[in-house]
């Protein structure tokens, strides 16, 4: 621990010269005696770190003791500063490391490349979470990090949600994590069961990090698993989310639109079931309007959705959420058909 502060020290003081014992203890989280003993420790081991008094006093590494990275271009400074999330680098127990490369880039550039790299950390921030949704950082996606950077064989337990209101079932599985992804603020883990071959039944498997329960090493299997170079994380999760939201669309709602309800169709359908509802559409009536499907989730869904289209849109079947609809607009017009009683 103490050779990463040293490293960490080192790094600060060629990046910013003239940092006093103070401020250098501030960023490091020790004393400034601490600080102190170190400089020693890093002049003994070669670095050569001097502390001068006066008004431009502080620490300082002798002139010339750096490494400058004279080849890179402002906007790929720039872009370097932005290359991680922070909330993710956090979540994965990274922020360390991340921020030993960053002072590590600083210290290595020249003065003005140095200058257009820090000011794009001042200029953009990447919140990964959706709104309204409580951050998710679960307490075994730091350990599950470590196994896919090491390509080792893991048995989780996994709490897989119930149907229908029935409790979560307990699930133990030996798996090969082959990557992290993070979606809207939630974790998951993608990998496969050791022994099965990638094909399209899905021998592939995807859990959200946050409903393991239990993880530790594979017993009675070889430790480490020989990664498939064939596999691409970034095009399987994409296969994976796109197949994942046309699943989840399972009824089927047929409506009517007038031309301004089929304009905001795209503010309040599932993406994912969209193209398939305007490739349903009939041709206009007399009146304008037309007749489609649109795939949704449930009649519940469906309802929250489309209310939002008002007199734009008629629900023709099920008969059973066009009820709904009928009930919905009686009331509506028994609450706006009287004037407003004064409640002051």
């Amino acid at each position: 621990m103490r050779a990463a502060r040293l490293i960490r020290m080192a790094l600060l003081v060629q990046s910013s010269p003239g940092l006093t014992a103070a401020a250098l203890a501030r960023e490091l989280a020790v004393s400034e005696r601490t600080v102190i003993r170190d400089a020693q420790a890093l002049q003994e081991a070669g670095v050569p770190i001097r502390s001068e008094r006066g008004r431009t006093g502080g620490y300082h590494l002798a002139p010339g003791y750096r490494t400058r990275l004279t080849t890179l271009h402002p906007t790929e400074a720039e872009t370097l500063y932005l290359s991680g999330l922070p909330t993710a680098l956090r979540d994965l127990g990274l922020s360390g490391a991340a921020d030993t490369a960053r002072l590590k880039l600083s210290a290595t550039l020249l003065p003005s490349l140095r200058a257009a790299a820090e000011s794009s950390v001042r200029r953009f921030h990447l919140d990964a979470p959706a709104w309204f949704r409580e951050p998710s950082a679960p307490e075994l996606l730091p350990e599950l990090a470590r196994a896919v950077w090491s390509d080792r064989t893991v048995q989780l337990a996994y709490a897989r949600p119930g149907r229908d209101g029935a409790p979560p079932r307990r699930v133990n599985r030996l798996l090969e994590p082959y990557g992290l992804v993070l979606k809207a603020g939630v974790w998951y883990v993608v990998g496969r069961v050791p022994g099965e071959r990638p094909d399209p039944d899905g021998a592939w498997r995807t859990y959200r990090v946050d409903r393991v329960t239990a993880l530790s090493p594979a017993p009675g299997t070889d430790e480490h698993f020989a990664r498939d170079p064939s596999f691409d994380l970034t095009a399987y999760w994409q296969d994976h989310a796109a197949g994942f939201a046309r699943a989840l669309l399972r009824a089927t709602v047929t409506v009517r639109l007038t031309e301004r309800g089929l304009r905001l169709l795209p503010t309040v359908a599932d993406p994912a079931g969209l193209g398939e509802a305007l490739a349903s559409a009939t041709a206009p009536d007399a009146a304008g309007r037309v007749t489609l499907d649109v795939p949704v989730e449930s009649q519940d869904v469906a309802f929250t959705q489309l209310a939002a289209l008002g007199a734009d849109m008629e629900v023709l079947a099920p008969q059973s959420l066009r009820a709904r609809f009928r009930e919905h607009a009686q009331a509506l017009a028994a609450l706006y058909g009287a004037e407003p009683q004064d409640h002051r």
